[in-house]
């Protein structure tokens, strides 16, 4: 088996270490977070650092680079104090991975996305998107260890292609077609190896 210990990660060249880090994690949520500044000027982009903080009220974490660069999707949250985040179809990654290049239009046109607006949330969605988040601004935390931003934000809309949700609130993400993603660049449709009851000591979790 391969390894390496602090001191030899250190060594890497730099592209392998960047590409192995990123991929340990495993597999990543992939969403796309559509912005607007306040005059109006619309920008996407797609995240993999999202994290689940809470349910009761729902919370959301999303970890940014640090802001020594101009970061439009920071910096039109940090604006506005609200965002979209909108999962990735399966037949639609290579046109959200194209978000990532260096535009200067707004990703929705430039890729081919459409936006679309529902009442009340003045950030866009990403139309077709089976699950759409409304999300608001709560706080931002920068890390000391490496600048890192951890934005804190509360979901206060949810909308779920009736398709993928089950009676119990769970989400059926292979009936929604919805991709994930592992290192940089590698994308994944999710396949279920099954439900399993509520574990508990001295009996084998069973099927749902």
């Amino acid at each position: 088996m391969w390894q390496a210990d602090a001191a030899q990660l250190a060594q890497l060249d730099s592209a392998f270490r960047r590409n192995l880090i990123n991929c340990l994690p495993g597999y990543k949520p992939l969403h796309l977070m559509g912005t607007q500044n306040a005059a109006g000027v619309t920008n996407l982009a797609l995240f993999s650092q999202l994290i689940h903080l809470g349910a009761d009220p729902p919370l959301v974490g999303i970890l940014f680079r640090p802001h020594t660069v101009k970061r439009d999707s920071l910096e039109n949250i940090l604006e506005t104090g609200v965002f979209t985040l909108n999962h990735v179809r399966t037949d639609s990654y290579v046109q959200a991975h194209w978000t990532s290049a260096s535009w200067q239009e707004s990703e929705f046109a430039a890729t081919g996305f459409t936006e679309e607006y529902k009442a009340g949330v003045q950030a866009p969605f990403v139309q077709g998107s089976p699950v759409q988040l409304a999300c608001s601004l709560v706080e931002t935390q920068t890390l000391a260890i490496n600048q890192t931003i951890l934005l804190i934000a509360k979901i206060e809309q949810v909308f779920v292609d009736e398709k993928g949700l089950r009676e119990d609130g769970s989400l059926d993400l292979n009936a929604l077609g919805i991709a994930t993603v592992s290192g940089l660049d590698e994308y994944h449709s999710g396949q279920s190896l099954g439900r399993l009851a509520y574990a508990k000591p001295g009996k084998i979790p069973t099927n749902l």
